[in-house]
């Protein structure tokens, strides 16, 4: 169940970290509380999970998920631009998280 609540967590850090782009700088306040619900999940998220598993596990995933995920959603969303080196180290980022999750003993 922990995993779950981390996939949970780092899904919402996506959420948040693209709300906060939307919000224009705090200046739409409807994306603005959008961003601080996101916050608040993700890291609600992120507590949860870390009481049964070790933070060296937890963090680097739900970092990388955020990571993964915010590169996605700035490339398919944002129409952001990216070259063929930055989408490898993306991938590296994936199988890194999932590398990390299959050693991981719990």
């Amino acid at each position: 169940m922990s995993w779950i609540y981390l996939i949970i967590a780092g899904i919402f850090e996506v959420i948040w970290a693209t709300t906060m782009k939307l919000s224009n700088g705090f200046h739409i306040i409807g994306w603005s509380i959008a961003t601080v619900v996101g916050m608040i999940v993700s890291f609600a998220g992120l507590i949860v999970a870390s009481k049964s598993l070790p933070i060296g596990i937890a963090y680097p995933v739900w970092t990388g998920i955020g990571a993964v995920g915010s590169v996605l959603v700035s490339n398919f969303l944002f129409h952001d631009q990216m070259n063929w080196i930055t989408w490898l180290f993306v991938v590296l980022l994936i199988i890194a998280i999932v590398g990390i999750k299959i050693s991981s003993s719990k």
